[in-house]
């Protein structure tokens, strides 16, 4: 298995060289816009703290199954853990954007580098409660970094240099794109240090708090402070958002998609590692392998929505692939005739319905959902999403569930066929006068920002 997924990792890499390049390509027309020095240099200065922050975050990932079952906990107890985790991201993830306005964006950050840096020596702890408090801070400091950062940003780019808002997609694409890159390149760096150096799976958290604190001493020397211009009323916005969740069926099925696939992706992130791991692979190359995938469909995404393809028909059909992915696992993880080889397949091939999935999703959002409700109807679809994610894990608790995980994607493959259900009706809805035009506008910009 470990050759398998060297051999997999390079030509899968390969193939996504081409795509992104080609990619490229479709994007190059907006080469010249934004080439204005001082916006560089703002953005170069933006992207060494943000990239940073993220390459910390991403270097977490690959070995945290293997870090509590090293420790000997079982899967059940590891189930909850992620469970503590998931919530602590919704709960702290609803108060984070309103906090960073009125405390102060730079604070907020500040605190982001302390509390994940502290998350990160918690992992040290063979303490069960002390894991527990660790994955709080790792949800909280989560919810800090994909709010507050961007915040920020937008910030100091429209009201501290008055550069042009078209410009901010062109940051945020660069953004997307180096993102998926670090989140390779910190498989590789995890499973050099964890399998390589045989430094353990507990390696990769100690690294990346140098990271952090690099990320924190940045922010204090060179951020300016800044707070939201108008005060945020949440009870009133998330009142209004559900009401327009339950009057518009196009928002309720988009939030009812996003609730089925993203919960089989949550689930998949605790799965991979105890269904893959008895086979032997590096954990950190499988890792990259997967990373490489989702920047595989984020090029297709790109090149055949460039080429006319329906976005919804793009949904649609990653939905469907996501689903045959998942009943290959049914097959291959079943307890008497288990095949590792047939489950890493599966997962490769989700991994790119989920790099297909999200800028289609983030088109989607943008075309349907209201600009002025966008925060709090995001907030109210991260409620069922969570719900069913937990609740899957939980059912790890349940006998029927514990030696093999095969009734646990006979769930995914049922979540799934829902979603599939609710893009199919979502693209057989009409597009109302209003969604034309937005489309059009949309469109002008696809090609120079990666929603992803």
């Amino acid at each position: 298995m470990m050759t398998v997924a060297y051999v997999t990792f390079v030509g899968l890499a390969a193939v996504c060289a081409v795509l992104q390049l080609w990619a490229y390509y479709i994007r190059r027309d907006a080469a010249a816009v934004g080439n204005n020095p001082q916006f560089l240099k703002f953005q170069r200065g933006y992207f060494a703290v943000y990239l940073v922050a993220m390459f910390a975050d991403w270097l977490q990932g690959p070995y945290l199954y293997k870090l509590y079952s090293y420790y000997g906990f079982l899967e059940e107890q590891i189930a909850v853990l992620y469970v503590f985790g998931f919530a602590s991201t919704v709960l702290f993830g609803s108060w984070t954007p309103i906090a960073a306005d009125q405390f102060g964006r730079k604070k907020l950050c500040i605190i982001f580098t302390v509390t994940y840096s502290l998350a990160c020596m918690l992992k040290l702890s063979r303490s069960y409660g002390v894991l527990m408090i660790s994955r709080v801070l790792g949800g909280m400091a989560t919810s800090v970094l994909f709010s507050a950062f961007e915040a920020w940003y937008v910030h100091e780019h429209m009201e501290t240099h008055d550069f042009p808002k078209e410009w901010i997609p062109l940051t945020f694409a660069k953004a997307s794109l180096w993102n998926g890159v670090l989140a390779v390149i910190a498989g590789i760096a995890t499973n050099v240090m964890s399998e390589w150096f045989r430094l353990g799976p507990v390696a990769p958290y100690m690294m990346a708090v140098p990271f952090l604190i690099f990320v924190g001493i940045i922010i204090s020397t060179h951020w300016n402070e800044n707070y939201s211009l108008s005060r945020v009323r949440f009870r009133k916005l998330c009142h209004e958002g559900l009401k327009k969740i339950v009057s518009s069926e196009k928002i309720f099925m988009l939030g009812a998609i996003e609730a089925l696939f993203e919960s089989v992706i949550y689930t998949i992130i605790f799965l991979w590692t105890p269904i893959l791991e008895p086979a032997g692979p590096s954990l950190g190359i499988v890792f990259s392998s997967f990373m490489v995938c989702i920047l595989i469909g984020q090029a297709a995404f790109q090149i055949l929505s460039s080429r006319g393809v329906p976005v919804i028909f793009l949904l649609v059909f990653a939905s469907a692939l996501a689903l045959i992915s998942n009943v290959i696992c049914v097959f291959s993880t079943h307890p008497k005739n288990q095949h590792t080889s047939a489950s890493f397949i599966g997962f490769l091939l989700f991994e790119f319905c989920v790099g297909l999935y999200f800028p289609s999703m983030g088109y989607l959002r943008l075309r349907v959902i209201p600009d002025a409700y966008r925060y709090p109807i995001t907030n109210w679809f991260r409620v069922p999403l969570n719900l069913i994610s937990c609740a899957v894990l939980m059912l790890l608790h349940e006998d029927v569930f514990r030696h093999g995980n095969r009734n646990i994607f006979v769930i995914c493959v049922g979540l799934l066929l829902l979603a599939l259900m609710c893009a199919y009706r979502l693209m057989k809805l009409p597009k109302t006068e209003e969604e034309e035009h937005q489309e059009k506008m949309i469109m002008e910009i696809e090609h120079i920002h990666n929603i992803f």
